[in-house]
């Protein structure tokens, strides 16, 4: 199978004669290029029994490097059903127009905070209505930044609690569909996004280079903000859970999601890489798209985010701050059980053997006795 590793090993050096990575950019393509190979250092593990030992190499642990984000998927899940109620979720989506794309992405960690910020304050607000709930929600967020063909296009995955508690801290459930119309939900985010955006601009916190250098003139910077207050942001919702254990399981798969899988990569040779792509517009039918290969690595490497960005954020009811307390009071109110972790107080090679579903502790030698860790070994 061809990989990402495979890419970077080969066209990343092509890369950077033609185009500047940031340092961000460079480290976690150098992560990549290095993971699980003796670059990075070794470890090792002894046999008690018949004296063998097993030499591994150290992995990057880089959040962007496909083969990094297995087991931390798995943990978070373990770890986070213990918040599951027996309510309704669903699943909400937050997308930017295309005119803002430039400036969000020369002000990323600035502009991904705001989409956050936006984001929370509509759900907070309108749940908060009585008109729509009239009660404090919880709901997670994640940012994504790319489309299927690597693209540029940051958005906001939402689960959504819909249901919460009031002010007398009762229960209050909802519907079958999403308690908020979606165009109210869509025109909210861009009423907030926007006001935001502007005050930012008027604090020169905003910074403009290449095609967006004429945002810095007031007049042209307006215009653009009245084409997008013009526009219809588009927002959709879904319930697509079967029960309560399945919204973990579902968020998982956009909580660690980098901007491609291995398993996409169909074709490559010395200049081209060819993937497979899922066109929305078309009935979600499988395609393959075909592209340089340094084009790949620079599309990719658009989807590293600055360094220490947290890109999964709770808020409300989920929130770190009051999660104790209402969290508590809604497992008792809704009557949904605690969900014991089956993970926590192992360690890597003990939560690795029950994913895979076999002991790895034991000697792949003589299979009598468990692995010792040695002292030996780089781990540079």
């Amino acid at each position: 199978m061809i990989t990402i590793q495979d890419l970077f090993q080969a066209s990343y050096p092509k890369y950077k004669e033609t185009f500047r990575s940031s340092f961000q950019q460079d480290k976690a393509a150098n992560d990549i290029v290095k993971c699980r190979t003796s670059a990075l250092g070794t470890y090792s593990y002894e046999c008690e029994e018949c004296d063998h030992i097993l030499v591994r190499n150290y992995s990057c642990r880089n959040r962007h490097c496909p083969m990094c984000q297995g087991i931390n998927k798995e943990v978070w899940v373990d770890q986070r059903k213990k918040d599951i109620l027996n309510a309704p979720y669903f699943h909400v989506v937050f997308t930017m127009p295309e005119q803002l794309k430039m400036v969000i992405y020369h002000n990323q960690e600035l502009l991904y905070d705001l989409m956050f910020k936006a984001v929370a304050e509509t759900l907070s607000e309108l749940s908060a209505d009585e008109k729509y709930l009239g009660a404090q929600i919880g709901f997670l967020s994640v940012l994504h930044t790319w489309g299927q063909n690597l693209h540029y296009h940051p958005h906001i995955h939402t689960i959504v609690l819909a249901g919460g508690i009031n002010k007398l801290n009762q229960w209050r459930n909802t519907s079958k569909k999403f308690f908020i119309p979606v165009k109210v939900l869509s025109k909210k985010f861009r009423g907030k996004f926007l006001y935001y955006l502007k005050q930012f601009y008027k604090r020169e916190l905003l910074s403009f280079y290449g095609d967006a250098i004429y945002y810095k003139n007031p007049k042209e910077f307006q215009k653009l903000l009245d084409t997008c207050y013009s526009l219809d942001w588009y927002s959709y919702t879904k319930r697509t859970f079967s029960g309560p254990l399945a919204v973990m399981e579902y968020l998982a798969r956009y909580t660690h999601r980098i901007a491609i899988s291995n398993q996409r990569i169909l074709l490559a040779d010395m200049d081209t890489v060819t993937f497979s792509v899922r066109d929305y517009k078309d009935n979600n039918s499988q395609k393959k798209v075909t592209m340089k290969s340094v084009e790949f690595v620079r599309r990719f490497l658009m989807h590293v985010l600055p360094k220490g960005f947290v890109k999964l954020r709770y808020y409300g009811i989920l929130a770190n701050r009051t999660k104790a307390t209402k969290l508590s009071l809604c497992r008792s109110l809704t009557g949904s059980p605690l969900y014991e972790s089956i993970f926590e107080g192992l360690n890597y090679i003990e939560i690795l053997s029950i994913i895979v579903g076999k002991d790895l502790s034991l000697c792949p030698n003589c299979k009598k006795s468990h692995l010792k860790s040695s002292l030996s070994g780089d781990s540079s």
